[in-house]
């Protein structure tokens, strides 16, 4: 199970572009198709990955493994899934001084940001909306709007600091449900 874990997260890990949010649907997928989370308990760990500090990616994939395999399953999925961006990053950061001037460099860059934009989206709105056992309209996703509008005004429009937001977050969660 430990080496299931590392490569699972490995293969994640090497598939991460755009951040941790952009893969949580890849993680959703991957642990409920093999039995490990219930759609239920991800979203409940994903909500839990996102309020420690850290990529809510290997939060996540830590929460999964020490689910699964107590503290060594954490340490063996936190290590996949951080290994292929570390590896990256160091070569990366060897060769892109060189580099960084190049047209197709610059370009290959500008081109990637639709794609992992789009993926975050449709995260947010498959962590937001889809999973659950309940028609789209209900005031459970109602309220969950509402949150959600209300956090992006406080954090966009009012520069609440984003911790603060998410407690209160947590709080209207608490009186709305």
């Amino acid at each position: 199970m430990l080496w299931e874990l590392f490569i699972l997260f490995l293969k994640i890990g090497s598939l991460s572009f755009g951040g941790g949010y952009a893969v949580i649907t890849l993680i959703q997928r991957e642990v409920t198709e093999k039995g490990w989370i219930k759609p239920e308990q991800f979203q409940d760990i994903v909500a839990l990955a996102g309020m420690a500090p850290g990529s809510i990616a290997t939060n996540t994939a830590t929460l999964i493994g020490y689910s699964q395999m107590g503290i060594l399953g954490g340490i063996i999925s936190t290590i996949g899934i951080i290994l292929p961006s570390l590896v990256i990053v160091i070569l990366f950061a060897a060769l892109f001084h060189r580099v960084q001037s190049n047209h197709w460099v610059r370009s290959s860059f500008y081109g990637l940001r639709p794609i992992i934009t789009g993926l975050i989206i449709y995260a947010a709105i498959h962590f937001g909306i889809g999973g659950h056992n309940e028609p789209l309209f209900s005031w459970s996703t109602f309220g969950m709007l509402v949150i959600c509008v209300s956090s992006l005004i406080a954090v966009t429009k009012y520069k609440i600091h984003p911790f603060a937001v998410i407690l209160l977050s947590a709080v209207g969660g608490i009186v709305i449900f």
